[in-house]
């Protein structure tokens, strides 16, 4: 019994030092650095303030330092039309876009960015996406094409701002408009002359003549991004709807996001 006694005394002495050892020797554990996005939007600087920089910051506040997303506004580091494919190479990790801007490859395009669903105003949107199921829709055919859809995202309709009054459908006739191309694809049947440029060089473009006008904004953004300082008319019939567009990440990017995140 007394060599059972002294067995167990040292045992336990052995079982603690060896656990206090360990303690002592374990390594000391550094901050893990933080997971970097970089996201760039559709929006140019003064539209992007507005619709896409309050929910960055709201992610990178709400995950504690653990993800940071850098944000980059139209064309700084790709060429909008080429949003989607540089998303899909993970030259960019996330994109603020509607489909058809970012040039998707899948049906959707037809869809974005002026949304003919979406008839009244930007309340539309999310009832048809959570309510109606259009977001099981996106998120199936954004996996076929290597993209995680995340969510939807919309605005209020497109309006006219332009040079010249528009009272009738005639008046559209000859109209060199700065628009989406679904928008222009539409509003060339009825004579408008679409025109493709960098979202940045609209407001010059139209003191240069080389623009009539823009088939794209609501009224605020007139007065944010500067056009209505070189438009006379602003047009209050919308073309098809709330502007719709969508939140987009890079597949592998979205797969390594821990749980939580």
């Amino acid at each position: 019994m007394t060599n059972r006694r002294d067995f167990l005394k040292k045992a336990g002495l052995g079982t603690a030092a060896a656990a206090g050892a360990s303690t002592l020797a374990a390594p000391a554990v550094l901050a893990q650095e933080p997971i970097k996005w970089r996201l760039q939007t559709y929006a140019g600087g003064a539209l992007g303030e507005q619709v896409t920089k309050p929910m960055v910051d709201y992610v990178n506040n709400a995950s504690n330092g653990e993800l940071q997303i850098e944000l980059y506004y139209a064309d700084q580091i790709v060429p909008t039309g080429e949003l989607f494919q540089a998303l899909q190479r993970g030259t960019i990790d996330a994109v603020h876009s509607d489909d058809d801007s970012m040039a998707s490859p899948t049906p959707l395009r037809q869809f974005g960015g002026y949304f003919p669903f979406a008839t009244k105003h930007i309340l539309d949107v999310p009832v048809l996406f959570n309510q109606y199921g259009l977001a099981d829709i996106w998120r199936s055919e954004y996996e076929k094409v290597g993209v995680a859809w995340i969510s939807s995202a919309g605005q209020d309709p497109c309006n006219f701002n332009t040079k010249k009054e528009i009272k009738s459908v005639a008046d559209l006739e000859g109209l060199k408009l700065y628009t989406f191309p679904t928008a222009g694809r539409f509003l060339s049947k009825f004579g408008v002359v679409p025109v493709s440029i960098p979202y940045e060089d609209a407001e010059v473009a139209v003191q240069t003549g080389e623009l009539d006008g823009m088939a794209w904004s609501g009224i605020t953004e007139d007065y944010t991004v500067g056009w209505a300082d070189v438009t006379d008319y602003f047009l209050t019939n919308n073309i098809s709807g709330a502007w719709i567009g969508s939140w987009f990440v890079n597949q592998k990017r979205w797969a390594d996001l821990p749980e939580h995140l």
